[in-house]
């Protein structure tokens, strides 16, 4: 009989190290569902780290290290999505769907959400049908967007890894924050088998690089509610001057339990895009 190999220091720390980043990730998930049973409380992170058997900055620590974001901000941005969602079902008094998510003031939800979203709920409501529509004439129509000069800086260019059998809209930006809760300071859409693009004249500061593929559909949840869609992040952020210019790569992949929500209206930005260019010329 073979005798079993001894571990390496090096191989038994690997071990130790996973064994731990997977913990981690187990506290995180479990806080985000308790989040999701709990949107309509006023709940804290002291509520969240009991919860998972953690002292409150151990929790917010390992928290970030998971998810890139700390528990509120993830908890807000779950808010927002939910009240998305329930702004899509069937028609509901507003005042319902704010208390659902733990919102008191109709006035702070309604900026919380253009913040958010990009646009106020009443719009975001009205405007889902149309946008859905816009969208999907790009199934059969070429999606023309504005491409800055080879001579331009700084400059960012992006490749996509998608799955070979992806269909849809890709949307790349980039972000303030590993979240996109924002606007992005600069993004743009790609379709028809397009899987690079490029950021120029992009101001000085830390950017973070997102992107999300949405697939062809005819129901609105599934454009603007985007629990379901492929998504992928440049490793690190990215520091920009003027100065810059970079090529990165940004693998997409199926989303997993603990990726912040896609909260801003990526349809919205779309349609602005395309009239500013379209304005443009």
């Amino acid at each position: 009989m073979n005798a079993k190999r001894e571990l390496t220091p090096q191989e038994g720390q690997g071990m130790r190290i996973q064994m731990m980043k997977d913990e981690h990730i187990v506290a995180a998930e479990q806080a985000i569902l308790y989040m999701k049973s709990h949107l309509e409380d006023d709940i804290t992170s002291e509520q969240m780290a009991a919860h998972v058997g953690y002292s409150p900055y151990h929790f917010t620590r390992i928290f970030k290290s998971v998810t890139g974001i700390s528990p509120r901000h993830y908890l807000s941005a779950l808010r927002m999505e939910s009240g998305k969602s329930a702004l899509l079902q069937a028609p509901s008094l507003l005042v319902k769907v704010l208390l659902s998510i733990g919102f008191r003031s109709a006035g702070s939800f309604n900026t919380r959400f253009k913040q958010q979203v990009g646009v106020p709920p009443r719009a975001f409501r009205i405007g889902s049908a149309a946008l859905t529509a816009y969208m999907n004439q790009f199934k059969e129509r070429e999606l023309s967007l504005p491409v800055p000069g080879k001579e331009a800086a700084p400059q960012i260019t992006c490749r996509i890894e998608a799955p070979a059998s992806f269909r849809g809209l890709i949307f790349v930006g980039l972000f303030p924050r590993p979240i996109p809760d924002q606007r992005p300071i600069a993004g743009t859409a790609l379709a028809g088998g397009k899987l690079t693009c490029a950021f120029a004249d992009v101001p000085s500061g830390t950017y973070h690089a997102l992107a999300a593929g949405i697939p062809w559909s005819l129901r609105p949840k599934d454009y603007f509610v985007l629990d379901r869609a492929i998504r992928g992040k440049y490793p690190s952020a990215i520091e920009v001057n003027d100065q810059t210019e970079l090529g990165i790569a940004i693998q997409l992949r199926d989303p997993l339990p603990y990726d912040p929500p896609i909260v801003i209206s990526l349809p919205q930005l779309l349609f602005e895009k395309n009239k500013e260019s379209n304005t443009a010329k």
